[in-house]
């Protein structure tokens, strides 16, 4: 009697753990809970990505200064060098019914003067 006993415990015990873990699989295959794990995943690889784009952004930077280095562009500017080249715009104003010339000089444009350059 005391062997039947201690089986039909230990099956009943093996149901309910075997139902159990049925239960928690089917509950992490639902609709919402793939979209929950989806979703994980996806800002898990944004931040993977956004750490690989700073690591690259960082060596860029860090060649880049090894390059300014070897080119000699972080030394001092010469004092007998020429000064950099203006260029001067021209803006015509119209005051009192009379054109009036105020050449405006540029230090820092944004436009290029390369005539070779693909547009």
């Amino acid at each position: 009697m005391f062997r039947r006993t201690f089986w039909f415990t230990a099956g009943a015990a093996a149901g309910v753990w075997a139902t159990t873990k049925v239960n928690r699989k089917l509950k992490k295959l639902t609709p919402e809970s793939l979209a929950a794990q989806a979703a994980n995943k996806a800002i898990e690889a944004g931040h993977r990505l956004k750490d690989f784009a700073r690591d690259v952004r960082d060596g860029m930077a860090e060649r880049e200064a090894e390059l300014d280095d070897a080119l000699g562009l972080n030394a001092p500017v010469d004092a007998e060098l020429p000064a950099q080249r203006r260029f001067a715009v021209i803006e015509n104003h119209v005051k009192n019914n009379h054109v009036k010339n105020n050449p405006k000089y540029l230090e820092n444009t944004t436009y290029s003067y390369n005539r070779n350059e693909d547009h």
